[in-house]
C-alpha cells in the first residue's frame, strides 16, 4: 500500500500506474453520493481533458451538485444559503462541463441513477443512461472489468473505514476476483467522514494508494432538509399503520419518507393522540385484517435499508428501532448499504459509541436489498414482518407503478434498489412492499392525476402489486383481481379524476357497466383533507425536523415561488401592484436580497416584482 500527501502525487502515482501497462484508457468507479472524492477525480478528469491522447470511462450514481440559480433573483437569493450550507464544498468538473454541453470526447460517464428530475433535459443524460437495479451493478461493473475505484474513506488511528459507503465496493471486488482480475483501489481520506463499523471496516492493505492530505479538506454535502405539504403528512399517518411492533424497516430520502418517520414518532410517544387522529382519517373498515397498527412500539423495530438518512436516527433516538438482530457474532439494529443526509445526521453518525456504535453495521448492498447471501435462511429470519417503503411518480389503476422513467421514456432519476425490494417483499413471509404518491401533481400549471390508465414504462410490474398509498388512504392489491384491484385504487383518487378513471376502466372491460364508487370514497378532495387536519392542529408541521433555511429565507423562497409560476401577464401585474407596496415593511427582506439604495432601472424593477410578491 502506497500512502501519498498530496493531490499531485497521488494523480502522478495512479497515472504511472496505468501508463506503465501501456493504458492509455482508464474505466474507474466511484461511489454514489457522499464517497466521491471529487477533488482527486477532478484532477484525473482535468488530465485526461488537457491530453487527448488519453481517455476514461467513470462510472457512478447520484453526483451531488450545488443548486444553481436560474435567474437573477435566484442568484441573490442562493447565494448567502448555498456558502452556509455547502461551504468550500468542491464541485464535480464533469458535471459543470456536462450542464455545460462541454464534456469532452474523450470522456465518457455512466450514471444508474442520477438527481431527481436534474437531468430531463440533458440529451448527454437522457442517451447514456444505464437502467440497472441496484444490486446488479456490481455485476455489470465486473463484465466491464473496471480497473480502479476512488473512494473517500475515514481513519481512527491506523484503521480504515469505507464509512457511508459500503455499498458497491466490496461487491465489486468480489466479483473481479472470481473473473481473476486486479483492481487498484484508491482511498482519500476526510477528516469529517464519519468512521463506520461492520463491512465498512478494510484493513490498510485493502487499498493500493491512501492519499491522506490537509487538501482534502472540505465541507462534506449536505442534503437540505424538506418541507411537507398538507398532503405528504397525511400519507405519512397512513403509511404508518401499516408498520407492525417487532418488524422490519427500509425507507428511503425525501418529504413522504420524513413524513412516515414523523408519523411514527408521534405513534409512540403521544399516542392516545395518535389514534384520536387516525380515527379522523378513517373511512371504513381495512381490506386487510391485520391493519391498522396503532399501538407504542414494545420491542421495536429492526433497520434494514439501502440508504440511512435522518429518519434513522431520529427513530433510534427516541428508542423505536431498537430491535436487534444476530450476525457474525454481532447484535445488530440497523444494516445499510450507503449514507446520505444532513449536518445535523453526520454529526449524529461522527458521536457514535457503545452499543449504538456496535449494533449499526454498514454492509454491502447484496447483504442489504435480496436475500442470496451465503446463509440466506438467517436473513428471512432476520427480516420479519418486513416492511419496504418506496415513492413513485404515478401508478396504473393495475398497480404497475413508474417511479423513474416519464412515459415518453424520459430518464427522472434511477431504479435504485426499489425493484429489488418490492420483489423481497413477495418472497418473504409476512412482508409488504409499500409504494407511497401523492394522488395529484402540476404540471405546466395545469392538475393532473398521478393514478392513470397506463405506463408506457412502468418500474414495477403490475403481478408485483401490493400495498399502495395515497393522502385518501391504502389499497391492499396483493393477490386480488383485476377488477377488485381497479376498484380499490379509484377508492384512493383525487375525485376529480374519479369518473374519468372508472369509464376507462369499464370501457376496457375491467369493471361491471353497473359499478359505482362507494359514497365515502366520493369526497377525495384537499378542503376535505384540510378539514380533518384542522380537527388536530398540533399534528402537521412544514419542517419537524427543523429547516435549514431560516424563517426570512423560507418567506422570501415563497415570494420567488410566486414570481416562478407566474406568467408574463401575471408578472406585468405584478410589477404595477409593487410599485404600490411600502418598501419600508420588506426592508430586511430587500437587503438580504442584496437591493440597496443605488439601483440599476432592470434592479429596481426586480425589487419592485418582489415586493410585490412578498406582499402577497
Amino acid at each position: 500500500m502506497l500512502k501519498c500527501t498530496s493531490l499531485e502525487s497521488a494523480t502522478d502515482k495512479i497515472f504511472e500506474h496505468f501508463l506503465q501497462r501501456g493504458q492509455q484508457k482508464i474505466r474507474f468507479a466511484t461511489p454514489l453520493g457522499l464517497g466521491k472524492p471529487n477533488q482527486l477525480i477532478n484532477t484525473i478528469y482535468n488530465r485526461v481533458k488537457a491530453d487527448k491522447a488519453l481517455s476514461l470511462d467513470i462510472y457512478t450514481a447520484l453526483s451531488l451538485d450545488i443548486p444553481q440559480a436560474k435567474s437573477e433573483l435566484e442568484d441573490r437569493f442562493l447565494k448567502p444559503f448555498i456558502h452556509r450550507q455547502w461551504g468550500d464544498y468542491p464541485r464535480l468538473q464533469y458535471l459543470i462541463d456536462l450542464n455545460g454541453g462541454s464534456l469532452p470526447p474523450q470522456i465518457n460517464l455512466h450514471e444508474f441513477y442520477v438527481n431527481a428530475g436534474a437531468f430531463k433535459h440533458n440529451p448527454y443524460v437522457q442517451r447514456h443512461y444505464r437502467s440497472l437495479n441496484y444490486t446488479h451493478v456490481a455485476q455489470n461493473l465486473a463484465d466491464l472489468e473496471v480497473e480502479m475505484i476512488v473512494q473517500l474513506i475515514a481513519r481512527r488511528g491506523d484503521s480504515y473505514s469505507l464509512s457511508v459507503n459500503s455499498d458497491l465496493t466490496l461487491d465489486i471486488i468480489d466479483r473481479l476476483k472470481a473473473k481473476d482480475k486486479t483492481l487498484y483501489m484508491v482511498g482519500v481520506v476526510h477528516p469529517d467522514l464519519p468512521f463506520l463499523g461492520g463491512d465498512a471496516r478494510v484493513e490498510p492493505s485493502f487499498f493500493d494508494l491512501i492519499l491522506d492530505s490537509p487538501e482534502t479538506q472540505h465541507k462534506l454535502f449536505a442534503v437540505p432538509r424538506e418541507a411537507l405539504t398538507e398532503v405528504d403528512t397525511v400519507i405519512g399517518l397512513h403509511s404508518s399503520q401499516i408498520v407492525e411492533d417487532g418488524g422490519t424497516l427500509q425507507i428511503g430520502i425525501g418529504s413522504l419518507s420524513d413524513s412516515l418517520v414523523q408519523a411514527l414518532l408521534h405513534r409512540h410517544k403521544a399516542n392516545d393522540r395518535y389514534r384520536a387522529l387516525c380515527a379522523t382519517f378513517a373511512r371504513g373498515e381495512s381490506t386487510d385484517d391485520r391493519f391498522p397498527c396503532q399501538e407504542k412500539f414494545q420491542e421495536g423495530l429492526y433497520g434494514t435499508s439501502e440508504m440511512v438518512m435522518d429518519g434513522f436516527m431520529y427513530l433510534r433516538q427516541e428508542g423505536i428501532l431498537k430491535r436487534k438482530v444476530r450476525e457474525k457474532g454481532g447484535d445488530y439494529y440497523l444494516h445499510a448499504a450507503f449514507a446520505l443526509g444532513s449536518s445535523k445526521f453526520y454529526d449524529w453518525l461522527r458521536s457514535l459509541k457503545g452499543d449504538d456504535f456496535e449494533g449499526f453495521s454498514m454492509t454491502r448492498v447484496s447483504n442489504v436489498n435480496d436475500l442470496y447471501d451465503a446463509d440466506e435462511n438467517s436473513l428471512r429470519r432476520q427480516r420479519r414482518k418486513a416492511r419496504f417503503f418506496n415513492t413513485c411518480m404515478q401508478v396504473t389503476l393495475l398497480g404497475a407503478a413508474a417511479s423513474e422513467t416519464l412515459d415518453d421514456g424520459t430518464i427522472i432519476s434511477g431504479v435504485g434498489g426499489q425493484y429489488n425490494f418490492v420483489a423481497m417483499a413477495h418472497e418473504l413471509e409476512g412482508a409488504r412492499s409499500i409504494l407511497m404518491l401523492r394522488s395529484t401533481s402540476i404540471r405546466d400549471g395545469k392538475k393532473l392525476s398521478n393514478i392513470v390508465w397506463n405506463h408506457g414504462n412502468v418500474t414495477i410490474p403490475r403481478h408485483l402489486r401490493d400495498v399502495v398509498i395515497t393522502e385518501y388512504g391504502i389499497a391492499f392489491l396483493r393477490g386480488k383481481s383485476d377488477e377488485e384491484v381497479i376498484k380499490d385504487i379509484l377508492n384512493i383518487c383525487d375525485s376529480e379524476f374519479q369518473l374519468e378513471l372508472m369509464t376507462k376502466a369499464k370501457h376496457q372491460l375491467k369493471l361491471s357497466l353497473d359499478y359505482e364508487i362507494p359514497e365515502r370514497y366520493r369526497h377525495n378532495h384537499r378542503s376535505e383533507l384540510k378539514k380533518n387536519l384542522d380537527q388536530h392542529p398540533w399534528f402537521f408541521q412544514k419542517f419537524p425536523f427543523g429547516s435549514d433555511f431560516t424563517e426570512q429565507e423560507l418567506r422570501l423562497a415563497k415570494a420567488l415561488l410566486i414570481l416562478k409560476e407566474a406568467g408574463g401577464l401575471q408578472r406585468f401585474r405584478l410589477f404595477l401592484s409593487g410599485l404600490l407596496v411600502d418598501k419600508r415593511r420588506f426592508a430586511e427582506d430587500l437587503s438580504r436580497m442584496g437591493f440597496g439604495q443605488k439601483l440599476l432601472f432592470k434592479e429596481r424593477v426586480l425589487r419592485t416584482v418582489l415586493l410585490a410578491s412578498l406582499a402577497i
